[in-house]
């Protein structure tokens, strides 16, 4: 059977696997009941399923002739925000959708009987939104002799229209620096006696505001969490905690960032007389682009959408852990394909919804992305 044909007749099938996926929304390494309905649909398709004993991850594969593999990605985890009030895992930034066209790409390649030159292998990763996930799969040997590698993303309308894609999303770079602020505290009548971490922390945040890079590529750097351990107000509080937003669009405005963020804390120590301790956490990195990579998904999308629905290039100013695969292995051909799919309001919006065609055609590009990557490798 075509495999393009496959995804036709199990149209049903896919949207219903989308619907339950939707349902089961399960948060960053709890997402057990997810892997295992993908799980248990592989197996039924006939294939041997890796899982893992300390994460949910999963990889599957169609094996080759060769060494060489080629790699498709999907994300499995759910945030977990306010949704009409209540607090819950919400899927608002796609992940079902992926997992789904990730899953009906390898169904229907299997029932295709394809016999591939090179091994086809389908990860399944768990904890995107905490960045950990790709760095996980990786410890567990989800890259070993991956020479290519493809993701796919749904957009929103303000960046790809519906029925349009992309062959590389441009992420940025993204990360949080948490700290804390040390001073001395003090009676609020004799605040000499004290040492101000209030105070510290504003003067941080003024020299936040006067970084500037020189640097055409977009950034930012924020304080967007402060507290203090004291609960009376006629007292110097001793300690803050502070939490920064860190973004750049490149991987070396990211770093210029972390220095003059270091440098600012610096000043605010010597002319406060606070100390602060900090670190750089949830980072992820910047898109490099591929051309290898980025030639097979432009004319997997050609072929699926017609070339005139291709949109060169995707610029996204959020962050996404994919791109560990890449900065870790300099040497791997990868992409992200960005899916036009008519998604209002935003990712991560609680109410964010797509067309759900989208799903069938984002399917079709995924199982072309591989064929093509097999025919020119």
């Amino acid at each position: 059977m075509n495999p393009l044909d496959f995804i036709e007749q199990h149209k049903d099938d896919l949207l219903t696997t989308y619907q339950d996926l939707h349902c089961l929304a399960e948060p960053s390494w709890e997402e057990e009941k997810t892997s295992g309905c993908i799980a248990d649909k592989l197996q039924l398709a006939g294939f041997k399923v890796k899982r893992f004993k300390d994460h949910y991850g999963i990889i599957a594969e169609i094996q080759g002739t060769t060494d060489q593999v080629v790699a498709l990605r999907a994300d499995m985890d759910a945030l977990v925000q306010e949704v009409n009030g209540v607090v819950r895992p919400n899927h608002s930034c796609g992940h079902d959708g992926h997992s789904t066209m990730v899953l009906y790409t390898a169904l229907a390649l299997a029932a295709s009987g394809l016999k591939p030159k090179h091994t086809i292998r389908f990860i399944f990763q768990p904890a995107e939104e905490k960045g950990k996930g790709a760095l996980k799969m990786m410890e567990d040997g989800a890259l070993e002799n991956v020479s290519l590698l493809f993701g796919t993303h749904v957009r929103p309308v303000s960046e790809l229209p519906y029925r349009k894609a992309s062959p590389v999303i441009i992420h940025g770079s993204a990360g949080t620096i948490r700290g804390s602020i040390k001073g001395r505290q003090a009676h609020a009548a004799l605040p000499k006696e004290g040492i101000n971490v209030i105070e510290a922390a504003s003067l941080l945040v003024q020299e936040l505001k006067e970084i500037d890079l020189s640097t055409e590529v977009p950034y930012s750097i924020k304080m967007t969490q402060l507290t203090t351990e004291s609960e009376a107000t006629n007292v110097i509080p001793e300690t803050a905690h502070f939490a920064l937003d860190v973004r750049a669009q490149s991987n070396e405005v990211m770093s210029l960032l972390k220095q003059r963020a270091k440098a600012a804390m610096e000043l605010a120590e010597e002319r406060t007389g606070a100390s602060f301790t900090w670190s750089m956490e949830e980072f992820v990195p910047a898109a490099v682009k591929n051309e290898r990579a980025i030639k097979i998904t432009e004319k997997a999308i050609g072929e699926i959408l017609g070339k005139e629905n291709v949109v060169p290039v995707c610029i996204s100013g959020g962050a996404e852990d994919f791109h560990f695969y890449t900065a870790k292995n300099p040497g791997l051909a990868a992409t992200m394909i960005g899916l036009g799919c008519g998604l209002t309001p935003g990712l991560h919006h609680p109410d964010m919804n797509f067309n759900l065609d989208a799903l069938i055609y984002g399917s079709k590009i995924l199982i072309q992305t591989l064929l093509t990557a097999l025919q020119e490798t």
